[in-house]
């Protein structure tokens, strides 16, 4: 006899043996999930997989996998790891099908079979899409289908090192009644695809929607449920995509993957740091040069700011690749412990390039940028600030100095603000960075730092 599905809200759990609007028990709207119908017989338990010592546990078959595309590699730690289960997100339009059949391809060349389950393209489409790139092999096969159930079942008496899913939302488990999308339908289709990749040993990857938010569509269980989430960002109408890994089981979720859009897909980006400061205005007011760290990339950057007298009563406050609070406590350190009176002006700071960073080192960048637009002065040419700036006004200790001097000294900058902790200690020989070619100048405090750059009178 059938198992009839039963529903469950999410809110406070009671079931209901249809679908409401509205929880009868709780009130909430659209809360109720459905779920496939449990058997009241009791389950029968066999002993498969007895615990063992962690010792004893083996690790052939876990490394990871490089893929040749470097800026890939480096997010996800190093390769695709087989067994493990990605999820990637990114707007429509932005390239994930682009990345995931250059992937495809470099799996396919160097390891095995690829299979590529397309729930919103036709085979052909993907073939197109392929030949156009130059993504074509033999290995790679492909599989327009939206139930999951049929689709893992072609896949059951073959062998591939990578599956991809695209996208989870687009296709279904015959096991549930709702619609595709659905809450429930991509818990089920994530959980059927988890269960294949655990069996068998290959790598998934499951393409995701996203929201108006930017955030993934559909349960956050879903992101609990892999072992890797990815979203790539950019702007469609430009070349710059950029890949972040918010969790990672097997590498650091710091990392920051840097490609650019051609013709011939997804290139690695080569000198991201030329292209951030490529149209850089010179002794210009509000912009000063800062290097963060996006893992063990340095970078460089250019921080805009514009300060100007607000026309309205309350005076406003914009912040575009960086953190908004972080805005207002810098704002906040200037009024109060150097007496600019920002209270009637109207600021706006911005990250040139459309790169968001949230590295503490770039405070005293910021700091230095209002000031410079509130004064009109420019900062002198072939500086670069690095520092956080506290809420006491003191700049505090940054990591990885020797990395921002190295990439500032490559772009012909002669001077590099760094905190006074920083410091090498008495008795310690200072490793040079690019000898001759770049002065570290260290800071105690924000005031000393813009005396320096020339803003405020000594």
């Amino acid at each position: 006899m059938a198992l009839r599905n039963i529903f469950i809200c999410r809110e406070c759990g009671a079931k209901q043996g249809k679908w409401f609007g509205r929880c009868p028990a709780c009130g909430a709207w659209d809360a109720l999930d459905e779920e496939i119908g449990d058997s009241k017989a009791k389950p029968v338990v066999t002993k498969t997989n007895p615990p063992r010592p962690i010792t004893e546990i083996e690790l052939k078959g876990g490394q990871h996998l490089p893929l040749g595309l470097c800026e890939l590699d480096a997010v996800l730690g190093g390769g695709l790891t087989p067994g493990s289960s990605l999820l990637l997100g990114g707007e429509p339009g932005i390239g994930k099908s682009t990345l995931l059949l250059q992937a495809a391809r470099l799996v396919a060349q160097k390891y095995g079979a690829v299979l590529y389950i397309s729930g919103e393209e036709s085979a052909r489409q993907i073939r197109l899409s392929a030949e156009r790139l130059g993504a074509l092999d033999p290995k790679m096969l492909l599989l327009a289908e939206t139930n999951i159930e049929s689709a893992l079942a072609n896949a059951e008496n073959q062998s591939f090192k990578l599956v991809i899913v695209d996208s989870v939302q687009a296709v279904y488990s015959s096991r549930l009644e709702s619609a595709p999308g659905s809450v429930s339908q991509v818990r089920a289709v994530a959980a059927a695809c988890l269960e294949y990749s655990r069996k068998s040993g290959a790598a998934l990857i499951l393409v995701g929607h996203v929201t108006k938010e930017g955030l993934l569509a559909g349960p956050r269980v879903l992101e609990h449920m892999v072992d890797t989430v990815l979203y790539f960002e950019g702007d469609r109408y430009t070349s710059l995509r950029l890949l972040r890994a918010v969790k990672n089981r097997f590498g650091s979720t710091n990392e920051l993957g840097i490609f650019e859009m051609s013709g011939n897909g997804l290139l690695p980006f080569t000198d991201p740091s030329g292209f951030f400061l490529s149209q850089r205005p010179l002794a210009v007011p509000g912009s000063v040069v800062t290097c963060v760290m996006q893992g063990t990339r340095s970078l460089l950057l250019e921080v805009q700011a514009l300060v100007a007298p607000t026309s309205f009563g309350n005076p406003r406050r914009l912040a575009s690749g960086i953190d908004y609070n972080r805005l207002l406590l810098i704002v906040a350190v200037l009024e109060r412990k150097l007496g600019l009176p920002l209270g009637a002006q109207d600021i706006y700071l911005n990250i040139a390039g459309g790169l968001r960073a949230e590295d503490p080192a770039l405070d005293l960048a910021a700091a230095a940028a209002i000031a410079s637009s509130f004064y009109e002065k420019p900062v002198e040419e072939g500086v670069v600030a690095c520092g956080e700036v506290g809420l006491l006004g003191e700049v505090r200790a940054i990591g990885q100095n020797q990395r921002r001097r190295r990439e500032a000294a490559n772009f012909g900058f002669k001077q590099i603000l760094l905190p006074e902790i920083n410091r090498p200690k008495k008795g310690e020989e200072e490793e040079s960075a690019a000898p001759g070619q770049i002065k570290p100048v260290y800071v105690a405090d924000l005031e000393q730092a813009l005396k320096l750059l020339g803003l405020i009178a000594q």
